[in-house]
């Protein structure tokens, strides 16, 4: 079976052959996996089911010092230290004004340069278009975390506009992306902390769900499918989500909710991507301890399809080299 159709058979609650899974590394953890294969491209042949591609601009990102860099939204992101990311240096809105401020133009052909290069190089994948830092992550990279939160209730205009010009920006996005070879779009936007949503659920029903529930809308009548992902506990608003159009919820981060719960509840109604911890058993147990995690995950979690098996994030730095086998090792002998 082609991993393209597992994972469409997985979106379908059923169950399949082998479990679709997608095992993605940090910079630092893929150049451990590098250096003990001697491999500079070892990832292609993990066997991954999804292939993911950023509508993201060839000419997006440009260094403008060592290790200091700048996106197409004029934000500067310091990576002296995270390589992968990054933090962010001064606010683009450093006050609740947008100043006639211009958004990135989505319809660039640079944006979707790779889009037909990469689908057509790996027809058995599935393949996903993304948008990083697609709404409150955006609105926070631009004004500031504390500053939006401030904002949302002493200047919530402001935030309205600002969600607005974001939205109007996203949507351009997914039209464009719906005209390649794809078969979901791609949300990252991180909402939850440890212990529940950063701005809480009355506010996030406010200023993030009838936006967003304005992009599924129209990546469903594109005819594809609905992908998040957000880091922390979100765990009250998923039958929100639901209700709005999700089908796949990423990373299913074990640390903040019981996976097998989870599936049990909603396990009819979305397909859970994640679930392998990288807080605890990856970085601190044995290769043991995460060969039977693992086992665990397919098994349960595996069960009469709704799952694509996955490290709850990149694999970090300081997962041993001995672990990362022991996950590849079980995945690919399902």
């Amino acid at each position: 079976m082609l991993r393209k159709e597992r994972v469409k058979k997985a979106l379908q609650h059923k169950q399949t052959d082998v479990v679709p899974y997608n095992i993605s590394f940090t910079i630092p953890a893929y150049q451990k996996l590098v250096k003990y294969y001697s491999d500079e491209k070892i990832s292609d042949k993990i066997g991954n089911h999804l292939v993911r591609i950023s509508a993201v601009s060839s000419d997006a990102w440009q260094e403008i010092s060592p290790d200091i860099w700048q996106d197409e939204f004029k934000v500067v992101w310091n990576r002296t230290v995270d390589k992968d990311i990054g933090t962010v240096e001064g606010y683009v809105f450093p006050e609740p004004e947008l100043y006639g401020y211009k958004f990135p133009e989505p319809n660039l052909k640079t944006r979707y340069a790779k889009f037909e290069e990469i689908a057509n190089s790996k027809p058995d994948g599935f393949i996903i278009g993304g948008i990083g830092f697609s709404l409150f992550e955006r609105a926070w990279t631009l004004r500031g975390m504390e500053n939006i939160l401030i904002d949302m209730k002493l200047n919530p205009n402001f935030v309205e506009e600002l969600l607005d010009r974001i939205l109007e920006y996203n949507l351009a996005v997914i039209e464009g992306m719906s005209k390649y070879k794809i078969d979901a779009c791609h949300f990252g936007d991180d909402w939850g902390s440890q212990h529940g949503l950063i701005m809480g659920p009355s506010m996030w029903r406010k200023f993030i769900k009838p936006r967003i529930a304005k992009m599924y809308r129209k990546v469903h009548e594109k005819g594809l499918a609905v992908s998040i992902h957000s880091c922390g506990d979100i765990k009250e608003v998923i039958p929100d989500l639901i209700d709005i159009g999700l089908n796949i919820m990423n990373p299913f981060q074990p640390e903040v909710m019981d996976v097998y719960e989870m599936k049990q509840k909603y396990g009819k109604n979305l397909c859970f991507w994640g679930g392998v911890s990288t807080q605890s058993t990856l970085p601190y147990k044995t290769p043991d301890d995460v060969k039977k995690e693992v086992k665990q995950l397919l098994s349960e979690i595996g069960k009469d399809g709704g799952y694509i098996l996955a490290p709850a994030h990149d694999i970090p730095s300081d997962v041993p080299t001995e672990n990362m086998l022991a996950l590849i090792e079980v995945v690919q002998n399902q």
